[in-house]
């Protein structure tokens, strides 16, 4: 079976309710929400929306995107109808194009270039949802000095993945095709890190990892757009980004690597925690949890 067989999807969503479960946030008045976000193969950044939510008593069930009410993690706003009349919560576009959703209740965004680009409000909180880990999860004891987090797309290129060869370092290889969980941890355990995979550089400045990211062939799609939108908000009129260069290698891409702004990450965490806060107001009618959960994962919710 592939990974988005039927049955496949409805263990997923089935796994997803019972981790929410043990959250104690759901057991004090969580509720039930039918949400999108990318779920057409395991990667940790999508994977961040069933991961963060039920920490504060939000429990999403997958649906496509005409059919949720919560759009969450991920350049994915290009999936939602013009007519979407449900929330968003920190996502993003994937190309530098209008998209204006003028029913949508837009809670958050990933940043001032979405924001522009889908006619939200200019005092919308701003921020990627991922800058929320470090306040779920304590960053645990350093184990590598870098931490290579390659897009999925780009495991196989080799003068990029050559680099966790260096003699001089400890360098451990990321893959990003895991539940958030695990990456996370895995990020958060390293000195520093250089990634060209945009929650890599989440990650890493949610603990305050210096950083920096790059672009390798082939391309993402939308290009850098996603990054610039990111560091509209952590690092504004400037970018951690480095251009690779083979011949340099390793140290080259982290003469390119620093520390985002604290006081821009804490902003961003507040406005995000501010803003999920109110979804039960935007959306009243949302099922209770654990009763509710039942009539959204048959359909009804």
């Amino acid at each position: 079976m592939t990974y988005s067989t039927p049955r496949r999807r409805r263990m997923r969503q089935v796994r997803r309710l019972a981790a929410a479960a043990t959250r104690p946030a759901m057991w004090r008045g969580g509720v039930v929400v039918p949400a999108t976000w990318w779920d057409g193969h395991p990667n940790f950044g999508d994977d961040l929306t069933p991961w963060l939510l039920p920490e504060y008593g939000i429990a999403p069930v997958h649906r496509v995107a005409a059919k949720a009410r919560l759009a969450g993690v991920g350049s994915i706003l290009e999936f939602l109808p013009e007519d979407f009349a449900g929330a968003i919560w920190g996502s993003g576009l994937m190309y530098g194009r209008p998209h204006p959703l003028p029913h949508a209740e837009v809670l958050a965004v990933r940043g001032h270039l979405t924001r522009e680009l889908i006619g939200a409000p200019e005092d919308v909180a701003l921020g990627d949802p991922g800058i929320l880990v470090a306040r779920r999860r304590e960053r645990p004891k350093a184990r590598w000095d870098v931490a290579l987090v390659p897009h999925g797309h780009h495991r196989s290129h080799e003068p990029f993945m050559s680099m966790a060869d260096s003699v001089d370092l400890r360098v451990h290889v990321v893959n990003v095709h895991q539940p958030a969980a695990r990456v996370v941890r895995e990020i958060a355990s390293a000195e520093a890190v250089v990634t060209t995979s945009l929650h890599g550089l989440v990650t890493a400045d949610a603990y305050g990892i210096p950083a920096t990211w790059t672009m390798l062939e082939p391309p993402l799609s939308g290009g850098p757009f996603k990054f610039h939108d990111y560091e509209s908000v952590i690092s504004p009129g400037s970018s951690r980004f480095t251009g690779f260069d083979a011949g340099r290698g390793l140290a080259g891409l982290l003469e390119g690597a620093s520390i985002a702004r604290r006081q821009n990450v804490e902003r961003a965490c507040d406005d995000l925690e501010r803003a999920i806060a109110r979804l039960r107001d935007v959306l009243p009618d949302l099922p209770r949890f654990p009763g509710g959960a039942f009539g959204v994962l048959s359909g009804r919710g």
